[in-house]
Order: structure tokens, then sequence, then C-alpha cells
């Protein structure tokens, strides 16, 4: 089988750069995780500044967090589409059971399960969705109310002991 190696190019996209000296990284350093003083000394060799490896570490730090934010909020829409959905299932269950027994046949209680089951079907697709302008907005004002809800308890907790002292 021939050696097809695909010709070099003159030049790099930042992308291209990154994702080179990733595999390299990864291929040189074979533990699983490094130190940051591993982190410093591969920044020297790579003629980084300490302040561009400081603001990197903090973007990458700030990243992780609002990461871990955005995983907490999705977790947060699901369980709370999941009730929902419980609801609508034990509920619709019930009417249909009733609507068997009263009538004997499906009648009425069809139309409440097609038009819940469209509503139920929209909060699913939401509670799913996590991109887009209307994502960001929910992801957002959940961030807030979670800021102002920490520091409510804050100021509570704050509060109640200097009362006590």
């Amino acid at each position: 089988m021939p050696d097809i190696t695909p010709p070099y190019p003159d030049s790099y996209s930042q992308e291209d750069i990154q994702q080179i000296l990733q595999i390299a990284i990864a291929n040189h350093y074979t533990e699983e995780e490094l130190s940051r003083q591993q982190l410093w000394e591969i920044a020297a060799e790579l003629d980084l500044s300490n302040a561009t490896i400081q603001a990197a570490e903090r973007n990458w730090l700030e990243k992780k967090v609002i990461d871990r934010q955005r995983h907490a909020f999705d977790l947060h829409r699901r369980q709370k589409f999941k009730q929902k959905f419980t609801k609508f299932a034990i509920i619709n269950t019930f009417l249909i059971s009733f609507n068997l027994i009263a009538v004997g046949t499906v009648s009425w209680s069809l139309y409440i399960l097609l038009f819940w089951g469209l509503g139920i079907a929209l909060s699913g697709w939401k509670a799913y969705q996590s991109q887009g302008e209307e994502y960001e907005r929910a992801f957002q004002r959940w961030s807030f109310q979670n800021e102002v809800k920490q520091t409510v308890a804050t100021v509570w907790t704050k509060f109640q002991q200097v009362w006590e002292a």
C-alpha cells in the first residue's frame, strides 16, 4: 500500500494550529492529567507570556462555570418536563378510563388527550432544545433568578447571624 501523505500547507489557521498543538501535547504527555506547573512549562516552551496564559486560564475557568450552569439549567428544564408529562399521563389515564366506563367508548376524553398532548409535546421540544435565541433568553432568565435567590439567601443568613449575636 503506497504511503499517501497530503501536501503540507504554507500557512495554518488559528483553529488548525490549536488542533495540531492539542494532538501534539496529547501525544507528548501521555498522563491523563497535567499539573498546573506543567501547563506553565508548556506555555513557556511555546513562548507565551504569563499574562497570556493567565488570561486564557481565567477564560477557561469562566467557561467551565457557565458550562456547569447550562448543564444544571438543562437538568432543571428536563425535570420540570418530566413532572408535567407524569401529570399528563396520570390525569389522561383517569379521564380515558372514566370515559370508557361511563360511555363505553373513548369520546370526549380523546379531545382532552390530543389538545393537552400537543401542549406537552411542545413543552418537551422546548425542554430538550439547547440552542438558539429562545434557549439563551431562558438560560439568562434562569441564571438571574438563581443569582437573586442566592443573594437573598446569603443576606438572610447574615441577618440571622447578626440577630442571634
